[in-house]
């Protein structure tokens, strides 16, 4: 099979298949956190677990038979230095988002897989195994009861996603359990955000995009396997992720290494277009 080579609209396809793979690596790591797991620390100082590692397993073993055509971006193996040479469409993935939410007991921990082209996250799965809520996204948006290790429900389980509009004075905000920054906080300050929610990992673009929320802002350091799947159901859902100069993320290997600069989460575009961030 050619590299890089599929059907140039099949995203929504891509989405559920991702979906389907993220239910069996979910089930890895509820079983280590039923039977317990080891945990180190990676040279960045930031914490992983057997259960991080078990999932990516799990998830390249089904990439690498249901897609040989497309490179993998892994954290745990970007972390080991084991990166593919990419030249066009790539998966990232990010086996087990939320590390520190699972460390503590929180159930706000997700698995992210999502296809990258032309520098953006066109189709992605967001699943949170302990709530057993599975996001999919590609040229639609959708939110589904799922089980950790069963297969994919069936489409007529599947809630379409759509944002809301945002209203001022009226604007709630997800924000990060674990990782707030003071830039961040300003901006809440200056949208007169009416309801702050607290949420771990990547579930804060799922909740926007089922108009649960109207933006996350995040200034502190993410990298592209933190964000890409979310920002791929939060698209699908009619949201865009904006940097601090009102542009689109861009996603790839020239990008400081696969690390995001400061964005900004939004469910209406409308309000993005408004709103200036300072850098």
């Amino acid at each position: 099979m050619n590299k890089n080579k599929f059907p140039e609209r099949d995203e929504d396809s891509l989405a559920a298949m991702f979906g389907a793979i993220a239910l069996a690596a979910g089930l890895a790591i509820l079983d280590a956190r039923r039977t317990g797991y080891t945990v180190r620390s990676k040279p960045d100082s930031s914490p992983v677990t057997d259960a991080d590692e078990r999932a990516e397993k799990i998830i390249l073993a089904a990439l690498a038979k249901q897609r040989p055509d497309i490179p993998v971006v892994a954290e745990e193996c970007a972390s080991r230095g084991e990166l593919p040479e990419i030249a066009g469409a790539f998966i990232l993935v990010d086996a087990l988002d939320g590390t520190r939410e699972f460390l503590s007991g929180s159930d706000d921990f997700t698995v992210n897989i999502a296809l990258v082209r032309d520098r953006a996250p066109v189709a992605g799965a967001v699943f949170a195994p302990a709530l057993r809520r599975l996001w999919i996204g590609g040229r639609r948006g959708f939110v589904m009861p799922a089980e950790a290790g069963e297969p994919m429900p069936g489409p007529e389980s599947w809630r379409p996603l759509q944002v809301r509009q945002g209203q001022s004075g009226r604007l709630s905000a997800l924000i990060s359990r674990s990782h707030m920054d003071d830039r961040s906080l300003a901006l809440l300050e200056r949208l007169s955000v009416s309801e702050r929610k607290p949420v771990g990992s990547s579930m804060k673009f799922c909740l926007i995009a089922e108009g649960a929320g109207d933006v996350y802002p995040r200034f502190g350091p993410t990298m592209q396997w933190d964000t890409a799947a979310g920002e791929a159901v939060l698209r699908a859902a009619g949201g865009v992720v904006l940097g601090v100069d009102g542009a689109p993320l861009h996603y790839g290997a020239e990008s400081k290494s696969y690390r995001n600069e400061g964005f900004v989460a939004w469910g209406d575009p409308a309000l993005a277009k408004a709103t200036t961030i300072d850098d």
